[in-house]
């Protein structure tokens, strides 16, 4: 899951994209072949019959599961791409879908001097991983964890002398480096900070539930998107224990409910500002709830799909280009619509490695290494397609050179700089950095840097397994000057992250995403032709896998 609060405001072109590519040709060693195959009009074309009501939002284990897969299979093998899992553009991904429903709707949280009640949707969101039918918890003592980390290189622990066994856990989203630029990373999230991160640590620390409470500026995404995101039916890998690991059930409140819950245990909203301070001790809130749900289970194979280009030199080395296919399908109608068509989201990734493939295809030098092509399902429920990839890898991950992930391009226009998430984690930046200087732009980092973006999409997965992984987007200095149109499309495509208004319209100027989509090619073209890894920085919590990776 990503945010579209990543994506910059307007910039307009002052120039085209087809006069800067042939102007950068002959000094900067462009393709200018390999870069004019990258069109506006194809590209458009792929993004809209995508995110069309036809593919159903896209949402893995329904019919647009099946269609959006064997659109893409039809696509790689229209542009002349071998198969990328043996004789197969396919790769199963064995998945359970699990719809978890609150036997009572209205949670109720007790406490010495009364109750706060809070209604499913609106207040309160839950579910259970668990493959068990039923999951009946009762009194349940809650515990406010502060951020709920255990992080020993930075001497924080929130579970410290805490025994939660039997007790439900109530975290704060991200990490103290948001409040205080001395502690963690300072703004730069960490996974400490990352949703996912809470409920595992949840876990391990034998806790029966766990509660998040929602912060619309630290989650860097408002309610809407933790009601449509955490509700309905829910995809997981399907796990050895049967998920018997996982807490017995996971989910978040509303900030709102968050301090009706504090002052129903007579604890001062203060208790949330001393938390984001080194030494907090976990208070125990005096408050109990119970909690039922059932479950029912689907389980089944979504499919990555993967291609290739073979490399004329090096085949066994790859880079590897993807993009998510996946979106949300039908959910709660919103204004009569209820589908959640995921254009920015990520129907722009996938057609954006149809034009990949195409400038690879004409390169007037073909690539020494070989370039793989992955669309990889359900990243909406939690990255699971990429983590399956790198849990069980086609090509050697001692061979893989990079990902370069294409998630939520702009649709907002073209900007001088190029914003590289998580800046500072990987050898890539160099790469990003000589490649932009021949579009005549800039590298910066991302505009958020709190939102913890790094760890939020498919890249994530092959930088933990040590492969040094690339997620960027457009930056922050436009192009254009027309400061009217400018405004008028940041407020018309503003807040459609995980809505069903994310549809291709009027409003989106592609000149952008192609000049972007040129920067990715280059970038993987200039690795292709090389025969070094690039490496994690020295400074980057990842460096000792990607070390380990090759060898060093």
């Amino acid at each position: 899951m990503k945010n579209l609060l990543l994506i910059p405001a307007l910039a307009g072109l002052l120039f085209s994209c087809q006069e800067r590519t042939q102007d950068s040709h002959n000094t900067d060693g462009l393709d200018s072949a390999a870069l004019s195959a990258i069109t506006e009009d194809t590209y458009k074309t792929h993004v809209i019959k995508l995110s069309s009501d036809e593919f159903l939002g896209r949402k893995p284990f329904t019919k647009g599961d099946t269609l959006t897969v064997q659109y893409i299979e039809q696509q790689f093998k229209d542009l002349g791409l071998k198969p990328g899992n043996g004789e197969s553009y396919f790769q199963e991904v064995p998945l359970v879908e699990i719809t978890s429903e609150p036997k009572n709707k209205v949670l109720t949280f007790k406490g010495k001097s009364g109750t706060v009640s809070a209604n499913h949707l609106d207040d309160y969101v839950i579910g259970s991983r668990r493959l068990q039918d039923d999951i009946d918890v009762t009194e349940s003592e809650l515990v406010f964890v502060g951020f709920g980390i255990v992080a020993p290189e930075f001497d924080w622990n929130d579970y410290e002398g805490l025994d939660v066994k039997g007790k439900t856990v109530v975290a704060m989203v991200s990490d103290p480096g948001r409040y205080d630029k001395s502690l963690f990373k300072a703004d730069t999230m960490t996974y400490y900070g990352r949703w996912k991160y809470k409920y595992e640590e949840a876990a391990r620390q034998g806790a029966t539930g766990i509660l998040l409470i929602h912060e619309t500026e630290a989650a860097s995404y408002g309610w809407n998107v933790v009601r449509s995101g955490w509700s309905g039916p829910q995809l997981e890998l399907i796990a050895e224990d049967d998920g018997a690991s996982f807490a017995e059930f996971e989910g978040w409140v509303s900030n709102e409910t968050a301090k009706k819950l504090f002052q129903l245990a007579g604890v001062s909203q203060d208790v949330i500002e001393d938390a984001k301070k080194p030494g907090f001790k976990a208070i125990p809130l005096q408050v109990t709830t119970s909690v039922g749900i059932h479950n029912t289970f689907r389980k089944s194979t979504s499919n990555n799909v993967i291609a290739k280009l073979e490399g004329s030199k090096r085949p066994d080395e790859t880079v590897i280009y993807t993009a998510h296919w996946d979106h949300l399908g039908v959910g709660e109608p919103v204004d009569g619509d209820a589908i959640y068509n995921g254009a920015i989201d990520n129907a722009a990734g996938v057609a954006a490695l149809f034009e990949i493939a195409k400038a690879f295809q004409t390169a007037q030098v073909k690539p020494e290494r070989s370039i793989v092509f992955l669309a990889v399902t359900a990243e909406e429920e939690g990255l699971l397609g990429s983590a399956y990839y790198t849990q069980h890898p086609i090509y050697p991950l001692n061979k893989t050179v990079a990902n370069l992930n294409m998630d939520a391009f702009s649709a907002l226009g073209a900007t001088r700089d190029v914003s590289v998430v998580g800046i500072g984690q990987t050898d890539i930046e160099d790469y990003v950095e000589k490649s932009a200087a021949k579009f005549g732009r800039v590298m910066k980092g991302e505009s958020d840097p709190t939102s913890g973006g790094f760890y939020r999409s498919d890249h994530f997965n092959f930088v933990k397994v040590g492969i040094p992984g690339l997620f960027m987007g457009a930056g922050n200095e436009l192009l254009s000057t027309d400061t009217a149109d400018i405004e008028h499309r940041e407020e018309a495509l503003a807040g459609r992250y995980h809505t069903v208004t994310d549809e291709v319209d009027e409003n989106w100027d592609f000149a952008g995403i192609i000049e972007d989509i040129r920067l990715f090619f280059d970038i993987g073209y200039t690795m292709s032709m090389e025969s070094t890894f690039p490496n994690f920085k020295a400074k980057s919590e990842f460096k000792g896998l990607g070390d380990k990776r090759l060898g060093l």
